[in-house]
């Protein structure tokens, strides 16, 4: 409980705390110090007497002094940043009477949320006497634990009385093993130093501090911060804040929701008891938990030594092992180099003097070239001629070439044995490797879109085994044989192109290099009654127009062009409207069906992949309704709720998508999620 007590900028217990509208609490000589008022004129803000000054302190904020002038900031013993205070700048006067008032404001600590300050400066935060009495009970418990407080760094025996308590290291020290310790320099001169908790019952442990004793012995009630006689008795809902009958009595808060403060205090006594209660449970599981990882603690341990010991022995001969086969194959890798060595040292000594004798050559041909004596030059020119291309033949095709290279010719696989020791990890040889457990499906990620299902399932904790992906089942919707629907590592897969209305049974098994683990519960997943769709832009003609939300239809072009529905039908019974929003020149505008390959630059219907209708009672205003029957395999449309004939396409067989075919004189809306016709109105037949 002490870090509740403790004031988030100085780190100190809380001294005359008050309460920020964000609901944190701060001491209020640290509010004074990181409060910040910067003037509205050049002069500081004054006025008011000298007690409000210390509420209204007036400080430089970083904005006001710029870059060039920017002050480092300080921070708290735990950390909070807090900002310095500046004093006034040389010959700043107090502003005069009635100057127009600073912005001040107060930055919390802790949120960071900031707070303005009205004319009362910090008098206008209210004292949270509440917690400065636990403070003081805090301490006065302190003090009783402390009674026959000892020096905890003396070497004496027994240790010497405490002299002081470092409230930041939380050490008892003696006077000797302070200056010794704890001296008030370098690190520590930040550190508050108090006297040790004094007794209990000694003079001046006492003292109501706004929440002692009064002359009857019971805790004295507090008094209004605005009207000293006054008590509190009602509380504002609003300003969240009790307040006096006199307050009450002067209008402050007239148009607040003002209640009792008994009736307050016990109804929030009441949410605070509840909410402490899930802490409560909360609390209590994680006292267990702590238990369990105690107890993991140990058995950790003594595992651990068990396996050091054997992992150790097997290592070590391993070791042995590969230290004696890599003395082998060192001293075949010494041969080899010695090899190339020899070899490459003879090729060097060869080819070296070949150049001196070719350099010597050259040289001497320079010479003789150099001479002026035609007979002299043709005596010997002819015998140098045949020595020059004689020397040259000598440089045939591979003299300059190495006859060995670098590379050495030993190849050493050592791929499977660094496998092996690879795989010699903690889980496997403590844990041999099995199948992975059974997989754990997560039904609130679970749920269904028209005829689309999406599955998600995790692995349970502790889980040892590797998982190298799982299989995802599902069965046909109708009761039968499951089949494998995805396999991969994710352990989130959405199915698309089911049935509408109808019941599928998921299940999911994951495996690893041993094996294939048992299935996981088997989860029921019941898709869409009725079909929600839109026109589908992505296939849809390039004349095709479509907006409110790709529900309305258009087209660009006088020649017919076709555009398909977002949804595919192989099963069950689908019903859809499509409502004619303009109808202009008598245009054939044809509703009905067709395959996903259907030609799209025709009037729907030309092509043997497309079913339609093209006539019949459409106008301007009119509602064509379509019903495709997949258990009876037949095509049936309405007009304006009337169904036209008997059905118009019979024996239908496949997967089907709604479709259109329109041109620029029509505009249709399409309206999905519609139930089936209750009755099939069958045809009147002529009178003979």
């Amino acid at each position: 409980m002490e870090e509740e007590l403790k004031c988030p900028v100085c780190g100190s217990l809380f001294r005359e705390p008050i309460i920020l509208p964000c609901s944190h609490n701060v001491c209020l000589p640290c509010a004074r110090t990181i409060a910040v008022q910067t003037p509205e004129s050049e002069h500081a803000a004054g006025g008011g007497g000298g007690g409000d000054h210390a509420d209204k302190l007036s400080l430089h904020s970083e904005t006001d002094s710029g870059y060039g002038s920017y002050t480092p900031s300080l921070k708290s013993p735990n950390g909070v940043r807090v900002l310095p205070l500046v004093p006034a700048p040389p010959g700043a006067a107090a502003a005069p009477r009635g100057a127009g008032p600073a912005s001040s404001s107060l930055t919390c600590p802790q949120c960071h949320r900031s707070a303005s300050l009205d004319q009362r400066g910090l008098r206008g935060f209210q004292r949270n006497r509440l917690l400065e009495a636990i403070v003081q009970r805090y301490q006065q418990g302190r003090a009783a634990a402390a009674a026959a407080a000892k020096c905890q760094l003396c070497d004496r025996s027994p240790p010497e009385p405490a002299a002081v308590l470092c409230e930041q290291c939380e050490v008892l020290y003696c006077a000797a093993c302070q200056l010794r310790c704890h001296p008030a320099r370098g690190p520590f001169a930040k550190h508050r130093l108090a006297p040790p908790p004094a007794h209990p019952g000694a003079p001046g442990g006492g003292g109501d501090g706004g929440g002692g004793k009064g002359a009857g012995g019971g805790r004295k009630l507090p008094t209004c911060a605005e009207h000293d006689l006054e008590n509190y008795s009602m509380y504002c809902v609003s300003c969240r804040s009790p307040v006096c009958y006199q307050c009450l009595e002067e209008g402050k808060h007239n148009k607040h929701d003002v209640k009792a403060l008994g009736a307050m205090w016990k109804q929030h006594k009441a949410q605070l008891s509840q909410a402490l209660n899930g802490v409560s449970d909360k609390a209590k599981e994680a006292k267990e938990f702590l238990v369990q990882l105690k107890n993991l603690l140990q058995q950790i341990q003594e595992n651990g030594l068990d396996y050091e010991a054997c992992l150790v022995a097997q290592c070590d001969a391993l070791v042995d092992a590969l230290t004696r086969q890599k003395a082998k194959l060192l001293t075949k890798v010494t041969k080899e180099r010695e090899h190339k060595l020899k070899v490459v040292w003879d090729q060097i000594n060869h080819c070296t003097l070949k150049l001196r004798q070719s350099t010597g050559l050259m040289e001497y041909c320079l010479e003789v070239i150099k001479e002026n004596d035609p007979s002299g030059f043709l005596q010997i020119s002819d015998a140098l001629i045949k020595r020059v291309q004689v020397s040259q033949e000598q440089w045939v095709k591979g003299a300059l070439e190495p006859k060995v290279s670098a590379e050495f010719d030993l190849t050493l696989d050592s791929e499977p044995l660094l496998q092996s020791i690879h795989q010699l990890d903690f889980i496997q040889m403590k844990f041999p490797v099995s199948v992975p457990p059974v997989p754990l499906l997560q039904l609130e990620k679970c749920c269904t879109r028209n005829n689309s299902v999406t599955l998600a399932w995790r692995m349970p904790p502790l889980s040892h085994n590797p998982v190298e992906g799982y299989i995802l089942e599902l069965d046909d919707g109708d009761g039968g044989q499951f089949r494998e629907v995805y396999v991969g590592k994710e352990t989130l897969c959405t199915i698309d192109g089911l049935h509408f209305n109808s019941t599928y049974n998921a299940r999911v098994k994951a495996f690893n290099s041993s094996g294939v683990g048992p299935y996981s519960k088997t989860v029921i997943l019941q898709t869409s009654d009725v079909a929600w769709f839109t026109f589908d832009p992505s296939s849809a003609h390039r004349d095709i127009v479509l907006s409110n939300d790709n529900q309305t239809a258009t087209c660009n072009s006088y020649d017919d062009r076709v555009v398909l529905g977002t949804a595919a039908f192989s099963k069950g019974v689908h019903y859809w409207e499509l409502h004619v929003d303009r109808y202009d020149n008598h245009p054939d505008p044809a509703f009905g069906i067709a395959r996903i390959n259907v030609v799209k630059d025709m009037m729907l219907g030309k092509d043997d992949k497309a079913w339609a209708m093209t006539e019949g009672g459409v106008s301007k205003g009119a509602t064509v309704g379509v019903l495709l029957d997949l258990n009876k395999h037949n095509l049936t449309f309405y007009i304006n709720g009337q169904q036209q004939g008997p059905p118009a396409f019979e024996n239908i067989e496949g997967v089907f998508m709604p479709a259109l075919s329109l041109n620029r004189n029509v505009q249709v809306t399409l309206h999905t999620g519609l139930e089936v016709p209750q009755s099939v109105k069958q045809p009147k037949l002529p009178n003979n």
